[in-house]
Formats: structure tokens, sequence, C-alpha cells
């Protein structure tokens, strides 16, 4: 146990299971002495999540939609009365549909387009919106990415639109909370073996190519995730703000892949 975020209160919203990354992120920020929050949406993600918030000494449990601004605001409003303020929050918040997550990008329906960006990217600013007011004394706002937003990677298709369209929020909205003393950033892992990532299409071969690939020859892991949300939820990360941080065994850096995989 550490104390880099002792005092601090936050929630953390995308928890599915311990697998999922941003059960990785919260087990690090408890670990640092923060008091955490959890969301989750129905009762399935509910029977999850209870074990895991327990075991970080969190009955604070808000079942949110994020597509849905009446169970936005009473979940905030649930914050607000338990708490009165907010230090940080994670949104690690995404969705398309898995049938649209194969084959060809051309190919995406204008209504899992729509869904894909309320959910993946527009939950951000909302939940933003609300968790500001809170914020009173400054805090951090971080979301999850993926480098699918700037390149093409096989089968991401609309998630790399979406994630497109959630850094240029995190930048926006850096711009607009900095004079609150609120940073907003994002993460950007490579691969990972998660609920989320197993709906992508050939996501067994990518997690491998990335590993062996990487110069690190290594995919990135929870803790090492979670470290980095550390270091931007704590006072250490006091003038970061607007970037896309990647934690991905240096993969983001080649141009092709090592010479004895080419």
């Amino acid at each position: 146990m550490g104390d880099l975020l002792k005092g601090k209160r936050g929630l953390v919203m995308g928890v599915a299971n311990d697998r999922s990354i941003a059960w990785g992120i919260a087990r690090s920020l408890a670990a640092e002495g923060a008091e955490l929050a959890f969301t989750y949406q129905g009762d399935m993600f509910a029977q999850r999540v209870a074990p895991l918030a327990e075991s970080v000494g969190s009955d604070l449990l808000v079942d949110v939609d994020v597509t849905n601004d009446a169970s936005l605001d009473a979940a905030f409003s649930q914050l607000a009365d338990r708490w009165g303020r907010l230090d940080f929050l994670v949104h690690a918040i995404a969705y398309s549909n898995k049938d649209e997550l194969t084959g060809r990008f051309m190919n995406t329906s204008r209504e899992n387009f729509k869904n894909s960006l309320d959910i993946s990217c527009y939950s951000l600013i909302e939940v933003a919106r609300r968790a500001h007011t809170l914020m009173t004394g400054g805090g951090t706002i971080l979301t999850l990415t993926y480098g699918g937003s700037n390149r093409v990677t096989p089968f991401y298709n609309v998630m790399g639109v979406a994630k497109a369209a959630l850094e240029a929020s995190v930048r926006y909205l850096a711009n607009d909370l900095g004079p609150d003393g609120i940073r907003v950033n994002a993460i950007s892992p490579g691969p990972m073996k998660t609920l989320a990532g197993a709906a992508i299409g050939g996501a067994r071969k990518t997690f491998r190519h990335t590993a062996a690939n990487a110069p690190l020859r290594a995919n990135a892991t929870l803790d090492a995730i979670g470290g980095t949300a550390v270091w931007l939820a704590s006072d250490w990360g006091a003038c970061t703000t607007g970037e896309i941080v990647t934690v991905d065994g240096g993969y983001h850096v080649l141009g092709m892949p090592q010479s004895e995989n080419l």
C-alpha cells in the first residue's frame, strides 16, 4: 500500500471482470490509497463488479446507462450526496456491434456507427460535464483509447473512428477544463486479453503479433497500465493534460515487423 493517492476519491466506469483494463487501473489506484466508487450496467454486471469493489474496500456502486441522461444525472447526484466532491474519474467505456468488427469497414451500418460513437466517445463528454462540477479542487479525467485510432488495424473498423473522435475530445476537453485545474488524458494500451478485445476479429493473432514484434517483446500488463493511471491521477501528473499516453511495449514506434518476422 502506497499513499500517492491518499485522501483522493474517484469513480471508475467500465469494469466488466477481473481482466478488464478498468479493473487493473482501479486496483492500482486503490493500492495507492484512493477511495473508489464503481459503475455497472444491469444486474449481470453488478454481480461481477460487487466482489471486486469489495476487495478494494468500496461499497459505492452505481447503476449507469451512459446513453440515458436521467441515469447519468442520478449517478452523479448519488456521488455528490455521498462524497460531495470528486478528484478523478476513469472512463473505460466502449461498444460496437461484434458482428461489425470483422470484415470490411465500408460495410459499417449507419445504426452501429451512431451507436458506437455515442457510447465510445460522446459518453466521455457527458460524464466530463457532470464530473467537473464535483471537481471543485481540480481533478483528473482519464479515458482509454487504442492505436487503431490513427493507423489501420485489421477488423478494428468503426471503433478506430470512434477512438479517433475520443482522442480529439480529450484535447478539446483538456482545453475547456484546464482553467478549472482539471486534467484530461487518455491511456493507449496495445492489444489486451479482455472481454472487449475478444470481440474484435483476429484478436488472438493481433495479440501474438504485437508481443513478438514490440521493442520490449511483450504486450502491456494490467499493472503497467494501472501504474500509468496512478501517475496521471496523482500530483506527479499535475502538468500533463491533453495527452495520449501509449503503453504498448513500444509497438507504436515500429514501421514494420522485426527482421526475424518479415
